[in-house]
């Protein structure tokens, strides 16, 4: 097992943790069943657009998080969370079999995945698989993706983190249909989005009739060929995450290729500017959420890499990046709701612009549970 470089890390982390449970706490019983998105002025209720309502997972999320980690510990709160974990995630079950939903795997992996980890029963499981064969129907079966919520033209580098789902229903049903649309979607992102550099494209855009691959484009990123910092995270932590389903040295080598990018080409500090190819004057402007889903996404890379040296540059890397997000960008300022600043939703949309946002909490804390991890 990886060990921590310096004791004080632990330390700040435990602490940074115990804040997290604390804001969280507030929430839960200043708007109790609310599901967050992202703040405005440091406040999570509020009247702003949701766009759409991708992340309801992450916050009973990182309550089974806690409850994890907090059991392992042997914590007083681990009936407090459990309880909490549940109340949350039940509400969510109906939209398993949603047609509507294009994000089964941001919304059940975050949940009854964890939930399912913890106490395995088959009502539990069945809900992912619904989920999944859910994800599944939206496979284009001449250009082998899914389709993003934009179009039916549409492939999006944050799919890679839904498609887990497709590897993990495919696993316990034996439906080999199930794991040919998840890794073909992911060849195709990794042939389409995924550049030589190991920089990524947030879209690609296809003809729907011929399959064709017609360009790459962005939603949020600052141009279509440009590379989006969170699209980025998304993908390294998305192969990876496939990789560690399958084993297919292709998904491993194209998470690599990313995570290089976002080492080399990051600042010190781990925290990424929102787009790496916007003007110098815009490109100022941070976005933590990135550097969370990055550093979770190392973590992980960390324990299964077969190369030794590398598992240990991953393992720093991420540590690096959580003690930056820790001693630099927590919200402790008083009456500030979220738990990390500075993270960011849609530039163009004006949406969550160096603000509190739900992603960023939840793959904050999942990083730093992994960290802590005994």
């Amino acid at each position: 097992m990886i060990q921590f470089e310096l004791d004080s890390d632990k330390k700040l982390f435990e602490d940074s943790l115990k804040f997290a449970q604390k804001q969280t706490r507030k929430l839960i019983e200043k708007h109790p069943g609310f599901y967050p998105m992202y703040t405005q002025n440091g406040k999570w209720k509020h009247d702003g657009p949701a766009w759409t309502r991708w992340c309801d997972g992450f916050f009973p999320g990182m309550m089974w998080l806690f409850h994890r980690h907090e059991k392992a510990q042997g914590g007083k709160e681990t009936a407090y969370w459990r309880e909490q974990a549940i109340k949350y995630s039940k509400p969510l079950e109906p939209r398993r079999k949603d047609p509507e939903v294009y994000d089964q795997g941001f919304i059940f992996l975050s949940t009854y995945y964890r939930w399912q980890r913890l106490e395995p029963k088959a009502d539990v499981e069945k809900v992912i698989v619904e989920a999944g064969r859910t994800l599944a129907k939206l496979y284009n079966d001449k250009g082998h993706y899914l389709r993003s919520f934009v179009n039916d033209d549409s492939l999006s580098i944050d799919t890679m983190m839904n498609v887990p789902i497709l590897f993990y229903a495919a696993r316990v049903t034996g439906d080999k249909r199930l794991r040919e649309i998840a890794l073909r979607h992911s060849k195709t992102t990794q042939r389409v989005l995924v550049r030589g550099d190991g920089s990524t494209a947030q879209e690609g855009i296809f003809d729907v009739e011929s399959g064709e691959f017609l360009h790459q484009s962005t939603q949020q990123g600052y141009r279509g060929d440009s590379c989006w910092s969170r699209g980025l995270a998304w993908a390294l932590h998305g192969f990876g995450t496939c990789y560690e389903f399958t084993r297919d040295p292709h998904l491993l080598a194209t998470a690599e290729a990313c995570t290089d990018y976002y080492i080399t080409h990051t600042p010190t500090d781990g925290v990424p500017p929102w787009d790496y190819n916007a003007p110098a004057v815009n490109r100022i402007l941070c976005d933590t959420s990135a550097a969370a889903i990055a550093a979770s996404g190392l973590l992980r890379l960390s324990r299964f890499h077969h190369d030794p040296i590398k598992g240990h540059l991953y393992w720093a890397t991420g540590i690096r990046i959580l003690r930056t997000l820790c001693e630099w960008h927590l919200g402790r300022e008083r009456g500030y709701e979220g738990i990390l600043t500075g993270g960011v939703y849609h530039i163009h949309k004006n949406l969550g612009i160096d603000e509190s946002v739900m992603w960023g909490e939840h793959y904050f804390v999942e990083a730093l549970e992994h960290a802590l991890r005994k």
